[in-house]
């Protein structure tokens, strides 16, 4: 199995950025595909991103498209989430999650979780 340590959260104001790291360890990194979720509270948590094994393929929700992206680096087993443009509404607990298999974009499969970090923005 994989393990997953996500970090680089924090309080930022809106209009600002942050790079979020998702640092893996355990088994093969690049057997997995990896992707961000999201829990804002009194919400259900959600994907924001998502990217295959190789990171040729990549999937971003609608709310965050053209402000985040996404990358890995399977050398140094780490994937990052790049936001831009933040605002109150990106405020949430976001994960790292990680699944086996080609099927990256199955996002209700994903098991092996990181423990989340926080990410504020303030108005």
């Amino acid at each position: 199995q994989v393990q997953l340590v996500e970090s680089g959260g924090g309080l930022v104001q809106t209009g600002g950025s942050l790079r979020l790291s998702c640092a893996a360890s355990g088994r093969t990194f690049n057997d997995y595909a990896v992707a961000w979720f999201r829990q804002a509270p009194g919400d259900v948590r959600r994907v924001v991103s998502g990217i295959n094994k190789s990171g040729g393929n990549t999937y971003y929700t609608d709310s965050v498209r053209g402000r985040c992206t996404i990358s890995r680096d399977n050398d140094k087993n780490t994937v990052y989430l790049q936001m831009n443009s933040l605002t109150p509404e990106d405020t949430a607990v976001y994960y790292c999650a990680a699944k086996e298999g080609d099927k990256w974009y199955l996002f209700a499969e994903y098991d092996y979780w990181g423990l989340g970090t926080q990410v504020t923005v303030s108005s």
